[in-house]
């Protein structure tokens, strides 16, 4: 009997392992924003993150964005795109409290995001591999949060959100 209950415990320490071991990357965990217009402008769109291992796959399409140009664009601290000018999803998400910079890098806000391009017609279709943040609500989640495309480029120096200007859409992260 005490054999039998030696292999049943070691079991569990396995599998207790393997599911901690999950919980620290993702599996396919999706979630979704749709993108209104904000701060007088047309610009819209739907972003789509989905959890691979350690990285979220970040994918969009946009319109209504300044012709030929690019557009700062961040995961912020709170799902509330109440205001006019998106003031309401307050800063960048930063739950390490790392300096604004270079997506991907070590110093940077895990909300940090690689610039939309837009073509000729202010239409942009997005895609990037990022890591930082989790597809999940715990402390580096994203869901319940916001994602915020700014008028002007994410100089990815400029303290303490990269000088990327006023907020023109912002959505729900569900």
């Amino acid at each position: 009997m005490i054999k039998g209950i030696s292999l049943t415990m070691g079991a569990l320490a396995v599998m207790s392992l393997v599911a901690c071991q999950s919980m620290e990357h993702g599996t396919g965990q999706k979630a979704s924003a749709t993108l209104e217009s904000r701060s007088g402008s047309n610009a819209k769109g739907t972003v789509n993150f989905v959890w691979q291992g350690h990285d979220v796959l970040v994918t969009g399409n946009f319109s209504g964005l300044k012709p030929n140009a690019e557009q700062g664009f961040h995961v912020h601290e709170k799902g509330d795109c109440s205001a006019p000018d998106a003031t309401s999803a307050a800063g960048h998400f930063n739950p390490a409290t790392k300096d604004h910079g270079m997506p991907n890098s070590a110093m940077s806000h895990a909300g940090d995001m690689p610039n939309i391009k837009s073509d000729a017609n202010g239409n942009a279709t997005y895609s990037a591999k990022l890591h930082g943040f989790a597809v999940n609500t715990g402390p580096t989640g994203i869901i319940g949060r916001s994602v915020v495309v700014h008028r002007d480029p994410d100089d990815y120096k400029s303290q303490p959100a990269g000088n990327s200007g006023p907020r023109i859409a912002c959505g729900l992260i569900k």
